[in-house]
């Protein structure tokens, strides 16, 4: 048991209050392995929007059985909730959430590892029933606490309040941690996972302050060591940012917070409405994976947290997530002893 305990850390079965965050389009699960054997919760991404989905779902399952065979600790896997202009849910969302359920299926060892599914973007009302009876704990990323308690209705065992300060796709409402995560804690019953903005352990005392019983850092996470299946020209872009360096721009489903360079001003700039709405949309999924692949971090769109501008070193996982939470418990050690 590490230094802070709680319900979350309970429900996930992990030591440490600290969650990688989904981290995609590019493969994520030697990070993820990474954290969850640190104690923390590691969370294998989904590959992606290839053009054949058995392709993308074969390569999903490889990820997952990666990660199960690089630890024996519990991890999870992040699908966004897509859906269509009708509201419909997009095809890919049921391929990964039905591959990740039938990887635990088939295989014992899997099922005992991968015991988290996280959802978001879209309301994961259609798959809550599915995800309870596999057995796993379903958290689902909120932007507001009229979504939080959408999730808590529907039956979700964890809300992740995503301030808009994140990195990657941010909550269309725009309300960052220190606004939405309070007013999320007073209204839900369920645990509460702060994502946006934490980086160290005084930001997770913070995080606890306000009611969360958890952080989830993505930002953070990508200048590691242990992130070694993406290119070093990334995470060096994430230690050269300063503050103010970040941009929001129309994502893949709604608002999304990356690097300020050519690719992300294109999507600031450029109201073109002639390009081809698909085109568009598969442009920005390639150009993500390009900067994760080949480090084109001016011409590929560099996904990254406000958080970037306060990030200095690479850090080794195994070696931060205990201590982050040591200095988080000090923190408010410290502080109860000035009552």
């Amino acid at each position: 048991m590490g230094p802070i305990s709680n319900r979350y850390t309970r429900l996930a079965g992990i030591e440490h209050p600290i969650v990688q965050e989904g981290l995609g389009p590019f493969k994520t699960p030697k990070l993820a392995a990474a954290v969850s054997n640190a104690g923390g919760l590691g969370t294998v991404s989904m590959p992606g929007f290839p053009r054949d989905l058995t392709e993308g779902a074969r390569t999903f399952r490889e990820h997952i059985e990666e990660c199960a065979s690089l630890t024996d600790k519990p991890f999870a896997v992040n699908i966004p909730v897509g859906v269509d202009g009708d509201g419909n849910v997009l095809a890919f969302t049921d391929a990964y959430i039905n591959t990740a359920l039938e990887a635990r299926a088939a295989d014992d060892e899997i099922a005992k590892r991968l015991t988290v599914l996280t959802t978001s973007a879209g309301f994961p009302g259609k798959y809550v029933g599915p995800i309870k009876d596999a057995g796993m704990v379903h958290q689902h990323k909120v932007g507001s606490t009229a979504q939080a308690l959408k999730a808590q209705e529907a039956g979700v065992d964890a809300v992740i309040a995503a301030g808009f300060e994140m990195g990657g796709h941010a909550p269309s409402k725009g309300v960052h941690t220190y606004v939405l995560v309070p007013s999320v804690t007073e209204v839900v019953d369920v645990p509460v996972v702060l994502s946006g903005g934490a980086k160290d352990g005084r930001t997770l005392a913070a995080a606890l302050c306000m009611g969360a019983e958890a952080v989830a850092m993505g930002t953070r996470f990508i200048a590691s060591e242990e992130n070694s299946d993406w290119h070093p020209s990334y995470a060096q872009a994430l230690l050269s940012a300063q503050e103010g360096d970040d941009v929001a721009f129309t994502g893949v489903y709604g608002p999304c917070r990356g690097l300020r360079n050519r690719a992300s001003l294109r999507l600031v700039e450029d109201h073109d409405d002639t390009t081809d709405p698909a085109e568009l949309l598969r442009w920005k999924i390639e150009s993500m994976q390009r900067a994760q692949t080949e480090g084109d971090v001016e011409d590929g769109l560099v996904l990254a947290g406000q958080v970037a501008g306060a990030i200095g070193e690479v850090i080794k996982v195994a070696e931060f997530v205990p201590a982050m939470a040591e200095e988080a418990a000090d923190v408010l050690d410290r502080l109860a002893a000035r009552r």
